[in-house]
């Protein structure tokens, strides 16, 4: 029986965790024998263990839903050993060229982070997760070291040049076609019930209806002392399909704002281009609005300044995505890897119930299993 959705949860604290999210297959083996037990995997000398992956595998399941299969968590398993072998091949890549964070940046990261909440509830949510405060600047510290490296090795490197635009103007011409009158709108959701899966940077869920009174205050304030629209989004919207894009919607025409809760579509049509609306209780939450544009209907010319930047940034987006993969793969070819847990399921079939299984933190006044 497959897990439900409610088990298998990406969290925030993975998403910074793990920041390199590229994966590939494995690379070739090497023929030195098994070292202990706890050892799953080693770059280059160094040792990736099972904690390491245990810890990570508790903040991409969730302990109250089913539990996956043995298959499952060994799949999920040899994922994130991965991903932890293409980090720390980045990370060696990184101190070399030393692009290594600063205590400065890790500290300033590591504040934002914790700027949302009480003490108290920071320390609870480190306990859930089984990690410590040094472990999580660790994490940080890995993570923004790749980033600089990622940002010097590929993203300097990219450039979208007028003659790229036009091609892909000319090859795409119909999509700049509005046909009937648009609004670009970006939301930020707060619902009052237990989200089963949270995007959002602070992993901030509002849970009743008093805590979604207090967010909605705070939403307000700060947007009304000039704080970002998407940033706030991207922080505090329990919208897990918006969230990521700083609550983006992209462009609604008008047709289907037709379709949708009136109160909304009155909404929409009564904002300026820039204009936030005030919160829309609504039956599954409430909702603060923002529309970014307005588009009338018409074929749009390559002059347009937004399909300017619509056609830089799809082309951007799909060079960055090209070269880190290409980048990725010729520093994994220059590493030395072996991957003990691949070589251990291949030798079982597939049959490592003691590797499956990952214990839990208690949580508090819950019997530990």
């Amino acid at each position: 029986m497959r897990p439900n959705a409610a088990r298998l949860v990406s969290s925030r604290t993975a998403s910074v965790f793990l920041a390199v999210l590229f994966l590939f297959p494995f690379a070739g083996c090497n023929n030195t024998s098994q070292p202990s037990p706890d050892v799953w995997a080693t770059v280059n000398g160094t040792s990736i263990k099972r904690d390491e992956v245990d810890k990570y595998y508790r903040t991409r399941v969730s302990p109250e839903g089913q539990e996956p299969s043995q298959e499952e968590s060994l799949s999920l398993k040899l994922n994130i050993l991965d991903e932890l072998i293409n980090n720390e091949i980045l990370l060696e890549r990184a101190k070399k060229l030393n692009l290594v964070a600063s205590d400065g940046e890790v500290e300033d990261k590591f504040t934002e982070m914790k700027s949302p909440y009480t003490e108290d509830e920071f320390q609870r949510q480190l306990k859930d997760r089984g990690i410590t405060v040094d472990d999580l600047k660790s994490d940080l510290r890995r993570q923004q070291s790749i980033t600089k490296l990622m940002n010097r090795e590929v993203v300097a490197k990219i450039s979208i040049s007028d003659q790229d635009v036009a091609e892909f103007y000319n090859s795409n011409k119909a999509q700049f076609n509005v046909a009937e009158p648009q609004y670009r709108i970006a939301q930020i959701v707060i619902t009052p019930r237990k989200e089963p899966v949270i995007r959002n940077r602070k992993n901030d869920d509002a849970t009743n209806e008093a805590e979604v009174s207090r967010k909605v205050k705070m939403l307000m304030d700060r947007l009304n002392s000039g704080a970002d629209f998407a940033q706030l989004a991207m922080d505090y919207s329990e919208d897990m399909n918006s969230a990521a894009t700083g609550g983006d919607l992209g462009y609604v025409p008008v047709s289907s704002l037709n379709q949708s809760d009136p109160t909304l579509k009155r909404t929409v049509l009564g904002l300026k281009a820039g204009e936030v609306s005030q919160p829309i209780v609504l039956k599954d939450g409430v909702r603060i609005l923002k529309l970014v544009a307005r588009e009338a209907p018409g074929q749009r010319g390559i002059t347009d300044p937004q399909v300017q930047q619509t056609i830089r940034d799809t082309l951007r987006n799909r060079k960055e995505q090209l070269l880190k993969a290409a980048y990725l793969a010729t520093v994994r070819d220059e590493a030395k890897i072996t991957n003990y847990l691949a070589r251990q399921v291949i030798e079982a079939a597939g049959k490592l119930p003691d590797a499956a299984k990952t214990t839990f933190p208690a949580k508090q006044g819950t019997p530990q299993n």
